[in-house]
């Protein structure tokens, strides 16, 4: 099978870099690569042309109209069978197409997504983030688990279709605020096979800082209710549980001032929640700091998340 890798570039040379050099070693060869930069200030074009000579790649340059878009454009130029969608901050272990293609091969599936996980260069912050996206204690376990509820919907960081996917779907229908979960539940309505492949995992290194972590999470939660403006039975509520902890913290906070009586009774789950993630982190990474960070990341994704989800609920009831 012949993979058409699509990587939409916004102003991350250093990154592209990175993840162009672990594509150097994959053991399965069959792959093209189509960098489409989306109109950065601060273009990889240097950096792609250095891997000509190791990589099937293609460089396009456009204006900028969001990853979603500029994936279809990438779409519309791949050559491959079966297109292959990574974020630009993403490495990738040398096995993964040998992965994708042995799978597809013993049981078909129109589209797949693949999980994510930490690499061991990643900063503790890196993987204290890593660990929030990914843990079954928090909201990030639902993602790349074998054991998901329902359909399996696929991600863009890390995802898969075949030609007669985009073909018959045209691609992302917008650009930015869950385009991937818009398209992966548009794919499922028209009545292509989806599925997780476990082994088909990158190392996501997602935000460098709890600052960004911050804001990419404010912007999950606003993206939530966007996807309900186009399909409102997808706001189900389990999505809402961010927004009620949030709720929850901020009213914990507030008791000092009005309730003091109350506080020490109300912040004992709290602790409970921030030992537990701590306990669990710091034995999975084997460090006392990863743990400790992995607390404050975990609470920042549900903090984020619900306050992005209640700012653009707000909005939509406006409408």
């Amino acid at each position: 099978m012949f993979f058409s890798v699509v990587i939409p570039v916004y102003n991350r040379p250093e990154e592209v870099n990175e993840l162009l050099e672990s594509l150097t070693k994959q053991t399965y060869k069959n792959f093209e690569i189509l960098i489409i930069e989306d109109g950065s200030e601060e273009p990889c074009k240097d950096i792609v042309s250095q891997y000509k000579n190791t990589l099937n790649i293609r460089y396009f340059y456009k204006e900028n109209s969001g990853q979603g878009f500029s994936r279809n454009y990438g779409f519309e130029r791949a050559k491959g069978d079966y297109f292959i969608v990574f974020d630009s901050d993403c490495l990738i272990p040398s096995h993964y197409f040998e992965t994708v293609n042995s799978f597809l091969k013993k049981q078909p599936l129109d589209a797949y997504g693949g999980p994510d996980r930490e690499h061991e260069s990643f900063t503790p912050i890196q993987k204290a983030i890593s660990y929030a996206m990914t843990s079954p204690i928090t909201t990030g376990g639902t993602r790349g688990n074998e054991k998901h509820l329902g359909t399996f919907h696929p991600r863009s960081f890390n995802m898969g279709i075949s030609r007669e996917v985009y073909e018959e779907t045209g691609g992302y229908r917008i650009t930015r605020m869950g385009e991937d979960i818009e398209f992966s539940i548009r794919i499922i309505e028209h009545g292509f096979t989806t599925g997780l492949i476990p082994d088909a995992y990158v190392y996501h290194k997602r935000r460098t800082d709890l600052a960004q972590f911050f804001h990419q999470l404010h912007f999950f939660g606003r993206a939530r209710i966007n996807i309900s403006r186009f399909y409102p039975s997808e706001l189900k509520p389990i999505h809402t549980l961010p927004a009620l902890f949030t709720v929850a913290t901020l009213v914990m906070f507030s008791l000092p001032f009005w309730a003091p009586s109350l506080f020490e009774i109300a912040i004992l789950p709290f602790l409970a929640l921030f030992i537990l993630i701590f306990a669990h982190a710091s034995i999975k990474n084997k460090s006392v700091e990863i743990g400790l960070l992995s607390s404050v990341a975990s609470f920042i994704q549900l903090t984020a998340y619900g306050i992005g989800f209640m700012e653009e609920l707000v909005v939509k009831l406006r409408e």
